[in-house]
């Protein structure tokens, strides 16, 4: 996807407004995780260096179209600040107002309040995306994790300004054109999680691709429960059984296998001082629910990524918050980490477990964007992607 590139937009002795994705917990008034600003900084410095001035856009949490301190982005702005060694300044709204942004040299940096305390931003108003194309000469999306919402900042601004992508957004989708378009083989998909509907799409998808897709955490009840398996009290989507049976039918005439857990570590209630043990996917007591993936399936799990050309996990095997249920987590996460494959890592829970066992750095790239990459995965036409272009 060859979207128009930072490196053809000229910024210096220019206003750039770049989306950035800062959508950040907070606690306390503070920044708890600043992965996604760290994220964001290289191409927030590479545009001060080109003597450029900046003003950020992001939203943060579901203020509902309208200002609430809980939401404000002050916070995020004295992350910022700390971060680049130099001043951010605030605007109280936004889109300014234009005053709050006067006489910004290059080199300096501004950051707009919450996109969303306006309803023109998840509306896509024409209006509100005017009001923010008028506070810059040139546009930069940096936001890969927005780029699935045809948002005011996502799609509206780009075409109104000179546009690019910046160096995150194409980083995403220059790996996540890779794993659909030509990946090195083996190519093996390990998919966890809750929800079978928020990754058949992916499934279906990636068969054209993959020679293996792993199925773990709850949403392998699902594929269990669609084969036939006794599946006990564990979290099942009975709706998705017919269209995960014609899933499993495709990959078999692809020629992709399939890899189910052979043995679960099972529990009496949802808690995480629940007495548990491990038992074979055919053995799971009626009164029982799976919690995480069983040392055998463990095993085969990493047996499969050993072998792998090209890894994409997306998606915990367990509750791997839970001591007694991270251990299905971790030994994919050793297993991805150790493989030497080229390793893509997406969702939030799936980075987060890496991050607790240590192993953040030892992975070709994480993806910043939940919905947008799954979306990508899934072949789906994503509204900010489709602005850029046809800027471009």
């Amino acid at each position: 996807m060859k979207l128009p590139s930072l490196d053809s937009l000229r910024v210096t002795g220019k206003r750039v407004l770049v989306r950035a994705d800062l959508n950040v917990p907070l606690s306390g008034g503070k920044v708890a995780d600043d992965t996604r600003i760290r994220a964001s900084l290289p191409t927030i410095r590479e545009l001060l260096d080109r003597k450029a001035a900046v003003v950020v856009c992001s939203h943060l949490g579901r203020p509902k179209g309208r200002p609430d301190p809980e939401y404000s982005l002050a916070p995020v702005a004295e992350a910022l600040s700390g971060l680049l060694g130099t001043k951010v300044r605030m605007t109280s709204t936004p889109t300014g107002p234009a005053d709050e942004l006067e006489g910004m040299a290059a080199g300096e940096i501004g950051l707009l309040e919450n996109l969303r305390f306006d309803p023109g931003e998840e509306a896509n108003d024409r209006k509100f995306a005017a009001r923010l194309a008028a506070l810059a000469d040139a546009y930069v999306d940096d936001a890969f994790g927005a780029v699935h919402r045809a948002h005011a900042s996502v799609v509206g601004v780009a075409g109104l300004l000179p546009s690019a992508a910046g160096r995150l957004l194409q980083r995403e989708v220059d790996v996540l054109t890779r794993l659909v378009q030509s990946p090195d083989r083996p190519f093996v998909v390990v998919l966890g999680g809750a929800k079978v509907s928020d990754k058949i799409g992916v499934v279906r998808n990636l068969l054209r691709r993959a020679d293996a897709i792993l199925i773990g955490g709850a949403m392998a009840n699902t594929f269990l429960a669609a084969t036939g398996e006794q599946v006990g009290a564990s979290r099942v989507e009975p709706d998705r059984l017919e269209e995960v049976r014609k899933t499993m039918a495709a990959a078999a005439k692809a020629g992709v296998e399939v890899v189910l857990p052979t043995d679960l570590v099972v529990a009496d209630r949802f808690d995480e001082r629940a007495d548990s043990k491990v038992v074979s996917t055919g053995a799971v007591p009626e009164e029982m629910m799976a919690l995480d993936i069983g040392p055998a399936s463990a095993a085969r799990f990493g047996a499969w990524v050993g072998r792998a050309a090209t890894v994409l996990w997306n998606g915990p095997m367990g509750v791997f918050e839970w001591e007694a249920f991270s251990s299905g987590t971790k030994a994919v996460a050793e297993a991805v980490a150790a493989s030497g494959a080229f390793t893509v890592v997406g969702g939030g829970d799936s980075a987060a477990a890496l991050a607790s066992f240590g192993l953040s750095d030892e992975v070709s790239h994480i993806s910043t964007g939940g919905g947008a990459s799954l979306e990508f995965l899934e072949g789906k036409e994503l509204p900010g992607l489709k602005a850029l272009l046809q800027a471009g």
